[in-house]
């Protein structure tokens, strides 16, 4: 399993994860509230959390390839839905122990 995780700071962390969610919902399998989201890709996982001033996205997959994927899908919807914030998604590999 692979992984990735990124944290966007902004005041808008529960309306962006929900506006995600929503979005891909027309499609594929979420699962979402205001603070928690996940959304199903045929190629990962993405699970979103919102703490006040944080959106926090951890992405799952069983490749490396699937996993730039789903990063890279997740990425520019957030970039596009918060244009007006210029946010830079830098995205982290997160090692398991």
């Amino acid at each position: 399993m692979f992984t990735s995780n990124a944290k966007f700071t902004t005041e808008r962390a529960s309306g962006y994860l929900q506006q995600l969610c929503k979005h891909f919902g027309h499609k594929i399998e979420v699962q979402f509230g205001p603070k928690f989201g996940l959304i199903t890709f045929p190629f990962g996982q993405c699970a979103l959390a919102a703490e006040q001033d944080i959106l926090d996205l951890t992405v799952n997959a069983e490749t490396q390839a699937d996993l730039t994927k789903a990063c890279r899908v997740i990425g520019s919807h957030l970039e596009r839905f918060a244009f007006r914030e210029s946010p830079r998604i830098e995205w982290q590999p997160v090692v398991s122990a």
